[in-house]
């Protein structure tokens, strides 16, 4: 449940321990959506985010050949690396500090699976709902260095696709960040905007919020989103256009 915490601009609280899990031994999955067996009515997505999975997948294990369509893909991965092959002729093996995306627009058909034999991998795989369908499959990869997002808001995905960012069809930008001690970044949404900040390892504060791994934090309103006081914290953000 989305728990309101503090005015100005409103933010709204999605707790770790709120989220739907799954254990399949293989895969060990947390839920911030609606997602396969886990149906939650008053979280079902927040403006064009419609998943954020936060999986463990043991070794040489993963994801096998299975259809997309009509939704914007893309799995940050954390530790370990993840291999994929897809319907469009692409393979390519990303990994910790990359981003693999795909548009599955029209229909395209894809796996994802852990390369190593014994180490586990950790990834948030994330899903956005595109302004158009049907569009024409693409997938691309990107690496983002440590130094890129230490200490600041790094944008990786953009809807113009400018600075070299990745090109999304969904009305949203999406920056990833690494805070620990003093060090600080802030965020100005726009009028007709709304952001979501999800806590990838660690902790950090939000506007005076502290969250933990596994948080998310729905800011509701245009304004000012800081960044501050982290501990080893990796933090992945969204600015997402205001749909309703």
């Amino acid at each position: 449940m989305l728990d309101d915490v503090k005015a100005g601009p409103r933010l709204a609280l999605r707790a770790a321990e709120d989220r739907g899990t799954a254990d399949h031994g293989w895969l060990k999955t947390a839920y911030s959506f609606s997602f396969a067996d886990y149906y939650d009515p008053k979280n079902t997505h927040f403006e064009a985010l419609r998943v954020i999975n936060d999986d463990w997948i043991a070794g040489g294990k993963g994801f096998p050949m299975h259809p997309h369509q009509d939704f914007e893909i893309f799995s940050y991965v954390l530790e370990g690396s993840i291999s994929h092959k897809d319907s469009m002729g692409n393979g390519s093996t990303v990994k910790a500090g990359g981003i693999q995306y795909m548009t599955a627009g029209s229909g395209v058909m894809h796996s994802e699976f852990n390369p190593s034999a014994t180490d586990p991998m950790k990834l948030l795989q994330i899903w956005l709902i595109p302004a158009t369908r049907g569009a024409k499959p693409r997938y691309e990869v990107m690496d983002l260095s440590p130094e890129d997002k230490d200490g600041k808001l790094a944008l990786f995905i953009s809807e113009d696709g400018r600075d070299g960012t990745i090109r999304t069809l969904a009305p949203a930008e999406v920056y990833a960040g690494t805070f620990d001690g003093d060090q600080k970044a802030s965020l100005t949404l726009r009028d007709g905007r709304r952001g979501w900040i999800q806590v990838a390892r660690g902790s950090v504060h939000v506007n005076g919020q502290k969250l933990t791994h596994g948080d998310g934090l729905a800011v509701l309103d245009p304004g000012e989103v800081s960044i501050h006081d982290g501990e080893d914290a990796e933090i992945v953000v969204f600015d997402l256009k205001q749909l309703s």
